[in-house]
């Protein structure tokens, strides 16, 4: 039997959906509030009808339903309406803070809206947070904790090409002796990549922070030191580096490459030039982030991720696998970057044409 209160976030998740997809923010903003008036807990609300629904907006725009601009403001609406139920809430006077945390996205991750949600749940059950926002640059998060000295620092991450930095921050943040829990999927599904930069902790969800803050979280010796190759003994054979180092010139030679062996993109005007470019640039750049933690999987999942969305806008998958050859032909001195192109063209080959999941409007 279904529970009433889940038919009743169900509806109300759904008419938000309708609303913020119209850029109706007024209506949009005006249910929510009304399911909190009738009982609906704002924890609800934010777990199991914004995170859906701004799940279900880049769902849509990666099926090409709807576009750049409306995924934007679509995402507006729902961080005004979580700050607008934040200034409602009111403080029980003299309520005692569990602790202090601080909530920030690693440097150069944009995609915030996990990280305050979780920000919004902690606050919700008694934690003092210093939520940063959108990439926030390590030495000023770590400037942050030297004035404040919270008992955890949650860092969160969408995009796995971050985790060089997001590395670079746990180590900064555990330098000055305060602990590091992750989250996000650009940390993995079960947060290997979390293990691997030798994070404190990770948890999948808001909730699962709530249990390890609860648990409590130890602070490391901030007098042990370590460099990136001591927690990555592989990057010792300077793939990444030389990949990361050469960036420009292998999405340049790959472009040069693509031209003459599919003389149709000759034709392309300067702005689809562009945008080939810049899908080659992210193809380095993903390859950069599996040799930095040796794991083809984390290339070959973004693959099948851009296969997906190329099939969805009409564009031939078989540039991608160009691509790709090229790229295999300018690194046949990496043993380890030729392997993830082999498995990625491997995978490619084996994807059969379907159109991106998700639900339509």
């Amino acid at each position: 039997m279904t529970h009433p209160t889940a038919v009743a976030t169900a509806t109300v998740a759904e008419l938000l959906w309708q609303a913020v997809a119209d850029g109706d923010e007024h209506t949009a903003s005006a249910m929510v509030h009304e399911a909190l008036d009738t009982g609906v807990r704002e924890e609800t609300l934010l777990l199991e009808v914004l995170a859906p629904v701004q799940e279900r907006v880049g769902l849509e725009w990666a099926a090409d339903r709807i576009t750049v601009a409306q995924e934007h403001a679509a995402t507006a609406i729902n961080e005004r309406i979580i700050a607008s139920l934040a200034h409602r809430r009111e403080r029980a006077p003299g309520r005692a803070s569990r602790g202090r945390v601080t909530v920030g996205c690693v440097d150069g991750e944009w995609h915030a809206f996990p990280a305050r949600l979780v920000a919004e749940v902690l606050a919700l059950h008694g934690w003092q947070v210093d939520f940063l926002g959108a990439q926030t640059p390590t030495p000023h998060l770590v400037a942050h904790l030297h004035r404040t000295n919270p008992d955890a620092v949650l860092l969160s991450g969408s995009i796995p090409t971050h985790l060089p930095t997001a590395h670079g921050a746990i180590t900064a943040c555990q330098a000055v002796g305060v602990p590091v829990l992750t989250g996000g999927r650009a940390f993995g599904p079960d947060g290997r990549y979390a293990r691997m930069l030798r994070a404190d902790r990770w948890a999948a969800d808001a909730q699962g922070a709530l249990a390890v803050l609860a648990e409590g979280m130890p602070r490391p010796d901030a007098s042990a030191s370590r460099h990136a190759v001591d927690d990555l003994p592989h990057l010792a054979d300077q793939e990444y580096t030389m990949v990361v180092q050469s960036r420009h010139r292998l999405v340049g030679q790959t472009l040069a490459g693509m031209e003459e062996r599919f003389p149709a993109l000759r034709a392309y005007s300067d702005v689809q030039r562009e945008r080939t470019a810049e899908d080659i640039a992210h193809i380095v750049n993903f390859l950069a982030a599996a040799l930095y933690v040796d794991d083809a999987d984390l290339f070959t999942t973004f693959l099948t991720w851009t296969a997906d969305i190329l099939h969805a806008r009409h564009v031939p998958t078989r540039s991608l696998d160009l691509a790709l050859d090229i790229l295999t032909g300018q690194l046949r001195d990496f043993p380890r970057a030729k392997h993830a192109i082999r498995q990625g063209r491997d995978v490619l080959e084996r994807r059969p044409d379907h159109p991106v999941p998700g639900p339509r409007s």
